[in-house]
């Protein structure tokens, strides 16, 4: 199944029903008076966040979403049917943008969680509506106004509480993959992570946390070069970052900087969130294996003594393949997780964030509560100076 994580829909609500122009002709009732119903109202477009969706990848063959229009107003006083509301079933933790305004509409990070993207038009009014004194026989009603029509942005963020960051062939995969059961594809060549994968690790009381590997970022991938940083997105709802350095390579104090760079110049508060900082693959040096020939120890305490001071965080010394050094790390995890965590129902209690629907303002509604108003009003003064003229 191919992981789609951006698409472009549009989204097109129900337009109102006409009012009707009737007349109530009955035996034995005579000057039966105007009876044309109003208009039912336009369907809705909404979305739903729903478990059973991972990706986006059903909007790259469907585009254009329609709701039901309202039916036409009936006579005998009978409001015509609303349209049928469209539900679109979207994964859990999408993202909803006005593609034209750039405007955030909504973030549909809980289960069954709904978002009104489109209203319907309101039904037109009969001529039953226009009766008054000074108009006894009103021929006219009024149509129904449009739905609305809007282009959307739906973009996939995983939502996962750890990622794990660092440069292609970094061992992110196999990582994820000693930690969890997750099998995603490893190979000794840069950029075998072409999407996200996701693993979930069992904690020791019982309960999964779920981690996402996140391709390999370079240098300059802000500005597009190797796959981009626009998966950086994923990791934008965790809560801590595993970051890995390979300590085989040339540079690793080169590749922890290139990779600071990269997550301050995407910004959203990456740079700012708790990290780990790991150095992995110590095997290959023989730090950790007892059967190693030769252990070159002191270019790992080095490294890690080196990064420490640079970053002010811990290093950790793991090798993925060989399981050395998993669970302090894992230990280390836990404990920044919880931390993470307490600090953010702690800043949920004090602006905590509503769970409910968002429906966005209608103008075309709006416009028609106006034309209501300025009809009422006619009216009422129309009656007032008929009752006027019949007292004098």
């Amino acid at each position: 199944m191919q992981f789609i994580d951006q698409a472009e829909i549009e989204v097109q609500a129900g337009n109102g029903g006409d009012g009707l122009v009737a007349f109530r002709r009955e035996k034995y009732v005579p000057a039966g008076g105007p009876s044309g119903g109003n208009g039912g109202y336009g369907g809705s477009v909404i979305l739903k966040a729903v478990e059973n969706l991972q990706t986006l990848l059903d909007f790259r063959y469907a585009r254009i979403f329609k709701a039901e229009d309202g039916d036409r107003g009936g006579p005998k006083n009978m409001t015509g049917a609303s349209g049928s509301d469209r539900l679109i079933e979207v994964p859990l933790g999408t993202t909803v943008y006005d593609a034209e305004t750039d405007e955030v509409l909504g973030d549909l990070v809980k289960k069954d969680q709904t978002l009104c993207v489109a209203t319907g038009g309101k039904g037109g009014l009969g001529n039953k509506h226009f009766l008054s004194n000074r108009n006894r026989a009103p021929e006219h009603a009024l149509p129904g106004l449009p739905g609305e029509t809007r282009m959307l942005r739906l973009e996939l963020k995983l939502l996962a509480e750890v990622g794990i960051i660092g440069l292609p062939n970094a061992g992110k995969s196999t990582l994820i993959s000693a930690l969890s059961a997750a099998r995603p594809k490893v190979a000794d060549y840069p950029f075998t992570t072409l999407v996200p994968n996701l693993g979930v690790v069992r904690k020791p009381t019982g309960d999964g946390t779920v981690f996402a590997d996140i391709p390999g970022l370079i240098e300059g991938a802000h500005l597009g070069t190797g796959l981009g940083h626009d998966f950086l997105r994923h990791i934008e709802r965790t809560r801590v970052l595993l970051h890995l350095i390979d300590v085989t390579q040339e540079d690793p104090i080169a590749a922890y900087q290139v990779i600071q760079a990269e997550l301050e110049a995407y910004g959203r508060g990456l740079a700012d969130r708790p990290q780990i900082l790991a150095l992995n693959k110590v095997d290959a040096l023989g730090y950790g294996v007892a059967e190693a020939e030769v252990a070159d120890t002191a270019r790992v305490d080095d490294l890690a003594r080196q990064i420490q001071d640079m970053s002010g965080h811990r290093v950790f010394a793991i090798s993925a393949v060989a399981g050395v050094g998993l669970d302090p790390l894992l230990q280390e995890v836990w404990q920044t997780l919880d931390a993470a965590n307490a600090a953010y129902e702690a800043a949920n209690a004090t602006n905590p964030e509503p769970h409910t629907e968002t429906v966005p303002s209608s103008e075309s509604n709006e416009e028609m509560d106006e034309d209501e108003t300025i009809d009422a009003d006619e009216e009422m003064d129309a009656n007032a100076e008929i009752k006027a003229e019949v007292i004098h």
